[in-house]
């Protein structure tokens, strides 16, 4: 007897690190927000090291504004091929988003901070054996989301600003009798010829600093999301297993039915809660993820098929990773939208699935609520425009291919 109470004591009650468990939900997202400055800053800062963030926000706004403004004067002034126009304007576009992408993350700063606070009270909060699986599994996933992520953005950044012209060479200037190496961003000569060199070398890495900069802030995007749902979704699954021992309780629980159901409720406002400010922290950037991923998509589908006539076959693998990447970021922000609502609603079906009817009749009212909140619960919204959801994914694939159409019966 003595023994069977010690096993279902370790069952119940584990002793962990939390901060450590927090650690496999966040970790990745500090090593990728801290560098470029949007990683939440501590209340209790001095002056000094707020004016170094300062500092870090407005370099990395200029470097991002050292590819966009050079190069969208270049498309005005000297771009007269359509198609060059539209190659060009795929990358100037992907950098105007990164600039308000950059700009929501740190208007959103306070939000992001307690997020991530409202993540570190789950694990310190979270010490039954099972809930603390479950919520492991969840980060796990989280986790794995935003490594794939930063995979296919930054092998895409390698392969446009690195591989792509280092595989072209250089151009020599017959009438001139010089060489220089292309810029990816072309540069308008009435600002500066960087042709000549050291500006065109100092031009050629100042550009690859800024691109990487552009695809870490898209990766950050993706992967805050990512990590915020799943975690919502992680304590959402708990709470269902909570609401399947409602009526006869577990070993950690009260044993008064109102305390456990009181539990169950507000454990379920604190999730909804959690979702809600998520959307807030996404609002601006989901839009920015739909709309423009649909316009990229189609300019980065009518590059592949034009380089693919062309044979060159570094172009052709670069805008090939690059569309991957931009496909999989929206697919991401869909699919957990749709994890998220579904989860939502799964909370409704266990609450009428448990034996409710054992229940006294006040706290079987009080079920019934709960399910009417989880079916018309929160929906992550790309600025309360679209449902993020698989079937809006579908839409964008559709929408980019109907633009993808129309631009080549309107251009071949």
């Amino acid at each position: 007897m003595s023994r069977k109470s010690s096993d279902s004591k370790i069952m119940v009650s584990t002793v962990h690190d939390y901060k450590k468990d927090m650690q496999l939900s966040i970790q990745l997202n500090r090593w990728i927000m801290k560098p470029i400055g949007v990683w939440p800053r501590s209340i209790e800062i001095s002056w000094a090291e707020r004016s170094v963030y300062m500092l870090v926000n407005v370099i990395c706004i200029s470097l991002i504004s050292f590819l966009l403004i050079p190069c969208a004067m270049y498309i005005t002034l000297e771009v007269e091929d359509t198609y060059d126009m539209l190659r060009l304007s795929g990358p100037v576009s992907f950098c105007f988003m990164a600039i308000i992408k950059y700009s929501s993350l740190i208007c959103h700063e306070d939000d992001i901070r307690r997020g991530i606070e409202h993540i570190e009270k789950d694990w310190m909060n979270t010490r039954h054996y099972g809930d603390r699986n479950i919520m492991i599994r969840n980060a796990k996933f989280g986790r794995c989301l935003v490594a794939i992520c930063a995979f296919f953005m930054y092998g895409g950044a390698v392969f446009y600003y690195l591989a792509m012209p280092f595989s072209h060479g250089k151009i020599t200037e017959l009438d001139s009798n010089f060489t220089y190496r292309p810029l990816v961003y072309p540069v308008a000569k009435v600002l500066i010829d960087a042709r000549y060199s050291p500006i065109s070398e100092i031009f050629f890495w100042l550009q690859c600093v800024s691109g990487f900069l552009t695809h870490s802030i898209t990766t950050i995007a993706c992967s805050l999301a990512a990590v915020f749902v799943m975690h919502a979704c992680g304590r959402m699954k708990v709470l269902t297993k909570w609401i399947e021992h409602l009526v006869d309780g577990r070993e950690d629980f009260g044993s008064d039915v109102d305390e456990r159901l009181a539990m169950i409720v507000q454990q379920h406002v604190r999730v909804l809660r959690f979702i809600s400010l998520t959307d807030r922290i996404l609002r601006e950037i989901s839009v920015m993820e739909v709309v423009g991923c649909s316009l990229q998509m189609c300019c980065l589908g009518y590059c592949i098929i034009m380089e693919w006539e062309t044979g060159e076959l570094t172009n052709y693998v670069t805008y090939t990773i690059i569309l991957i990447s931009l496909t999989f970021n929206i697919f991401i922000f869909c699919y957990i939208g749709e994890l998220a609502a579904k989860q939502c609603k799964k909370i409704g079906e266990v609450s009428y699935m448990i034996e409710w009817h054992r229940l006294p009749r006040k706290e079987g009212l009080a079920i019934v609520l709960m399910i009417i909140i989880s079916n018309s619960s929160a929906k992550l919204t790309a600025g309360n425009l679209f449902e993020l959801s698989l079937s809006t994914f579908g839409d964008v694939i559709k929408t980019s291919v109907a633009y993808l159409n129309m631009l080549r019966t309107l251009t071949m």
